[in-house]
C-alpha cells in the first residue's frame, strides 16, 4: 500500500502536478441478518482503492479510482491532472503547512482487535441468532417482525503527501443491532431498535442483551399519545443526545463560519451556553470509535476543550478554511465529542424533577446553521415524581440553540459507549413540548 501512494505521488508529479496526496485503503467487512429465524442478507466485499487529491497550477481536485493495475494507474494518474486544469484557480488551496504534521502522538489507539482473525461465520451466525431470538421472547404475543444484523470490518490505510506527510492505520469495528416492530392499539404499530459498536469485539453487550434492550425501546413506543401543549423540564436519553448536539456542531464547522451561516461565528470567548456544558474533543481516546493520531489532511491530532463551562473556546477548521478566515487550523472535524458528565442517573434526576418528559427518540426536524433556529419530533415518557405516567408521541419542540442551550441545568452520569460522540442523558428546563 505504502509503495502504491509513493508510485501514484510520482505519477502526479510526472503529469504536472504541483503537490498531491495519496491515501490508500483496503477493506473487508462482512454482514448477515436475520429474520423470521433465516438468514435475510449475507454479504462480504473487499475493497481496494486510491484517491488522490491533486493541486495543479493553483487548481484543485480529488478523484478516486479502484483498478490498481500498473498499466493502468498511469492512465488514471495523467487524466486526473488534465481534468485538474480544466477547473476555476483557487490559489488558497494547497497542502497544509508541514509545521503542521509535527508534534503527532505515538500512543496505541487500541482500534485494532488482534482476535479478528479468529471470528468465524458461525460466530456471526450464531450471535444474530441469539439477538433476534431475544427480541422475539421480550416482544411477546404482539410482535410483527423482528431483525437482527452483525457486521464486521477490518481496514488498513496508508496516506502519503508530496511535501513529506506519511500516515498509517488500522483497526476493527464490530456491529451488533436488533430492531422489532409490534401491534398497537387500533391499526397503528411501534418498531423500535438498539445497537451497539466497538473497536472490539469484546466492547459489545452480549447478543442477547441487545435483543432484549430493543424489544423494551419498541414498547416503550406503545399505547404513546399527545398531551397538551406545556412546559416542562426533559431528559434527552444519552444514545439520542447527539440527535440534538448536531445542530448545535453544525455552526463549529469553519466552511459555515466563513460563509457566514454560523450562528457562532462572532462567539469565540464568549458564553453562549449553560455552565453545565463543557465540550471536549478527544481524538487521543484510546478505543474510541472516532481516535486517529492524524486527521484527514494529516494535521496531528490534539485534545481540545470546545466549549467549556458555556464559554466557547475553539472551532473545527480545516487548512483550506484557515487560510479563507486568516487563523490558525485546528482539524476539519470532530473525531471523539465527549461532554462532561455529572453525578448522577436518571433515576435520581427524574425522582427530584416532579413532572417532565423523557426523550427516547426523535422524527424528522430541521436545525439553521445561520440562525440556529430549530424545530424536531420527539418520542417519549411523561413522568412525575420519578414514575412513568404515560408514552407520548407525535409532539415537538422547537426553539434557538443559543436560547435552548442555556436551559441546560444538569447532565447525567452516563455517557453513551457505542459511538464516536460520548454523550450523557442531557437536563433542560422550561422546555416548551407542544401537542394536542
Amino acid at each position: 500500500m505504502h509503495d502504491l501512494a509513493s508510485r501514484a505521488l510520482d505519477l502526479a508529479k510526472a503529469a504536472g502536478a504541483s503537490a498531491c496526496r495519496a491515501h490508500v485503503s483496503r477493506d473487508r467487512s462482512v454482514e448477515i441478518s436475520y429474520r423470521a429465524h433465516k438468514p435475510e442478507t449475507i454479504k462480504e466485499a473487499s475493497t481496494l482503492d486510491l484517491n488522490l487529491a491533486l493541486f495543479v497550477d493553483d487548481r484543485f481536485s480529488t478523484q478516486h479510482t479502484s483498478d490498481l493495475r500498473p498499466e493502468v494507474l498511469a492512465t488514471f494518474v495523467n487524466q486526473a491532472v488534465a481534468m485538474t486544469r480544466l477547473l476555476a484557480e483557487d490559489p488558497l488551496r494547497t497542502l497544509p503547512d508541514p509545521k503542521f504534521y509535527a508534534g503527532r502522538a505515538t500512543l496505541d489507539l487500541a482500534q485494532a482487535d488482534p482476535a479478528y482473525a479468529a471470528l468465524t461465520p458461525d460466530d456471526r451466525h450464531a450471535a444474530v441468532r441469539a439477538a433476534e431470538e431475544a427480541c422475539l421472547a421480550r416482544g411477546g404475543d404482539t410482535v410483527i417482525s423482528a431483525t437482527a444484523s452483525v457486521s464486521d470490518e477490518r481496514y488498513e490505510t496508508v496516506t502519503l503527501a508530496s511535501n513529506g506527510f506519511e500516515g498509517a492505520n488500522e483497526g476493527t469495528v464490530f456491529n451488533l443491532s436488533a430492531e422489532l416492530t409490534v401491534h398497537d392499539e387500533g391499526e397503528r404499530r411501534a418498531n423500535g431498535y438498539w445497537y451497539a459498536s466497538s473497536h472490539q469485539r469484546g466492547g459489545i453487550p452480549r447478543p442477547e442483551e441487545i435483543g432484549t434492550r430493543a424489544a423494551d425501546e419498541t414498547l416503550r413506543l406503545t399505547r404513546a399519545k399527545k398531551i397538551k401543549t406545556e412546559t416542562l423540564p426533559i431528559i434527552i436519553e444519552n444514545w439520542q443526545a447527539a440527535r440534538a448536539l448536531g445542530g448545535l456542531m453544525a455552526a463549529f464547522n469553519g466552511r459555515n463560519i466563513q460563509q457566514k451561516q454560523s450562528f457562532l461565528a462572532d462567539k469565540r470567548g464568549a458564553r453562549f451556553a449553560s455552565d453545565k456544558l463543557t465540550l471536549i474533543d478527544d481524538p487521543l481516546l484510546v478505543g474510541g470509535l472516532g481516535s486517529r493520531l492524524f486527521d484527514g489532511e494529516g494535521l496531528a491530532a490534539k485534545r481540545r476543550v470546545m466549549v467549556e463551562a458555556g464559554v466557547l473556546r475553539e472551532f473545527f477548521i480545516d487548512w483550506y478554511y484557515s487560510r479563507k478566515l486568516g487563523v490558525e487550523p485546528t482539524t476539519g472535524g470532530a473525531s471523539n465529542l465527549i461532554v462532561a458528565p455529572g453525578t448522577r442517573s436518571v433515576a435520581e434526576i427524574m425522582r427530584d424533577l416532579g413532572r417532565g418528559v423523557v426523550v427516547n427518540g426523535f422524527i424528522g426536524g430541521n436545525s439553521n446553521s445561520t440562525t440556529g433556529d430549530f424545530s424536531i419530533g420527539i418520542t417519549g415518557a411523561l413522568f412525575d415524581k420519578g414514575e412513568v405516567v404515560q408514552n407520548i408521541a407525535e409532539m415537538n419542540i422547537a426553539g434557538n440553540h443559543l436560547e435552548f442551550w442555556n436551559r441546560l441545568v444538569e447532565v447525567g452520569n452516563d455517557p453513551w459507549p457505542y459511538g464516536s460522540w460520548r454523550t450523557p442523558s442531557l437536563v433542560f428546563d422550561g422546555v416548551v413540548i407542544s401537542g394536542a
